[in-house]
């Protein structure tokens, strides 16, 4: 077992406790901080909480009685913290704290620390501040009023002497939006730490409701990040979104662990974690239990991509548990900046429809390119399709277009999207519904390449058919292996699929395809 420190704040740090297991440990440990025990866990990444700053710590990790490894970790400087019910927050579920928690947040120097301890505090959206941290103790739950007049509205484009200034933004386009509950707008160094709740309260209010038509501006997300650098979110648990639940937008250097992102499963749009135009990305044991997507990796549509072109690249997905919800990853289908880098391992996928789900479509442009995304070390439990890949997505009012459609090769021209390298290695797929994997590419741009080495699938007995992909003339399948249409090559190494009666399946050869290696 390998003891690390993924990170410190002032009063809390993250470990991570890795001994071959994903989102849980193989077996429990206990936690012993400066001789004292402090819990037990079976959690890959554990987070401490409680600690004071400037300290230094020694940690250990004991099995039973025998200790595996130690550390030692050294806990952030703070000059001072603020307590919100000094500044008149109620805590009591009725009154509107948001003014007072606002107080306390524009009040604190750099460095300092806001706490919100324990109680139900009322608020409308709140706006973050560099240089600070924001402590939501156990026990604390900020809970997102209902009343759309009590939201501020964040103008899509504001036209300024140098062009546009972009605020508020609704799948990929910049559009009017709800300012979310926790709004960070060009701030960086900040920090925002459990163990408490932030609850949108969508399942109280009309967010759900209709939900494709504007009212005021679009749906608010629980934490919006635009134009923010060196933000760690940890310990957190995010709730019933209105929308989409964390979406960082054209920022950087972002860490997010140890979180519980959830909403009900018919819960509309969302999505537990959505990076835009992001830049160095971290996420580490995180379980998400969400009504769409637990991760959609995204980087604007059309206007933003022509326009900016700024696509979402080194995105790093670690030890996440995700249950329901659409797709466990998801790239686009907002992605014409394009998608670069995309890593995910030791992840445990379960009941989510499927598990790596790229969309893409013509139209999107030539920078909307999906390039080097990796599965390694990734479980899934009863997922329809663990693999698919739609180049012929039918998102938008074209969407059934003969142009976006059309299975006939047409020109490649700067509206052409491309999908380039996608790795899938110890992938162990067990009870899977239609098929290992569907990968629909371009016929004039097939997918360049898909390498599936050192992974298994077996099929559920009692499934039932599905359609893997949505695009016109794709048909609901069941039981099959890889369905590939345009690929230029396809490499698998060391890849088991057994079918329902125990037979052995191989790969099915449909389109445009160069096999090389073992089917």
């Amino acid at each position: 077992m390998e003891l690390s420190c993924l990170l410190t704040t002032s009063r809390s740090a993250v470990l991570k406790l890795f001994d071959g297991g994903k989102y849980h440990t193989l077996k429990p440990y206990r936690v012993v901080v400066n001789g004292e025990p402090i819990m037990e866990t079976n959690r890959t990444v554990t987070s401490l909480y409680g600690l004071r700053p400037d300290r230094e710590y020694q940690v250990a990790i004991l099995e039973g009685n025998a200790q595996v490894d130690a550390l030692v970790i050294h806990t952030q400087p703070e000059p001072v913290f603020l307590n919100v019910r000094r500044f008149g927050a109620a805590g009591d579920g009725v009154h509107d704290d948001t003014a007072a928690i606002q107080a306390a947040i524009n009040c604190c120097p750099a460095g300092g620390r806001v706490r919100i301890p324990a109680g139900d505090y009322l608020i409308a959206p709140l706006f973050l501040k560099s240089h600070i941290t924001i402590e939501l103790q156990k026990g604390a739950r900020l809970v997102l009023t209902t009343d759309r007049s009590r939201f501020p509205i964040l103008p899509g484009v504001t036209f300024t002497q140098d062009g546009e200034y972009l605020l508020g933004t609704w799948e990929g386009n910049p559009l009017d939006c709800f300012a979310s509950a926790i709004t960070g707008i060009d701030v960086e160094d900040v920090r925002i730490v459990g163990p408490g709740v932030v609850d949108g309260q969508g399942d109280k209010g009309d967010w759900w409701v209709n939900p494709k038509i504007r009212r005021g501006a679009w749906r608010p997300r629980l934490l919006f990040l635009n134009r923010c650098k060196n933000v760690t979110v940890h310990g957190v648990r995010f709730m019933n979104s209105p929308s989409w639940q964390l979406h960082p937008y054209n920022s950087e250097n972002l860490t997010f662990a140890d979180l519980k992102i959830t909403a009900p499963a018919n819960s509309p749009n969302t999505d537990g974690f959505d990076p835009e135009s992001c830049k160095h990305v971290a996420l580490t044991g995180v379980h998400f239990s969400v009504g769409d997507d637990c991760i959609a990796v995204k980087s604007g549509k059309i206007y933003m991509g022509q326009k900016y072109h700024v696509p979402c690249e080194d995105v790093d997905i670690s030890h996440c548990l995700m249950e329901r919800g659409h797709g466990g990853l998801t790239t686009g289908s907002e992605c014409a900046g394009g998608i670069i880098d995309v890593r995910v391992r030791y992840c445990v996928m379960r009941d989510t429809d499927r598990g790596l789900r790229v969309k893409n479509r013509r139209g999107r442009g030539q920078n909307a390119v999906t390039d080097r995304i990796l599965f390694d070390h990734v479980d899934m439990e009863r997922v329809g399709a663990p693999f698919v890949v739609n180049c012929l997505y039918f998102c938008d009012p074209d969407g059934h277009s003969e142009y976006v459609q059309s299975r006939e090769p047409l020109p490649v021209d700067e509206r052409t999207p491309r999908i380039g390298q996608i790795t899938f290695r110890h992938v162990n797929a067990q009870d899977c519904g239609a098929c290992a994997g569907y990968f629909l590419g371009l016929p004039e741009q097939p997918i360049e390449s898909i390498l599936v080495e050192d992974s298994a699938f077996t099929y559920a007995p009692d499934a039932k058919p599905f359609v893997p992909a949505l695009a016109d003339g794709v048909e609901a399948c069941l039981h099959q292996g890889l369905v590939v249409h345009y690929a230029d090559q396809i490499t698998l190494r060391n890849v088991s699929m057994t079918g329902q009666q125990g037979e052995k399946l191989v790969a099915v050869q449909v389109g445009n395809v160069l096999w090389e290696g073992e089917q």
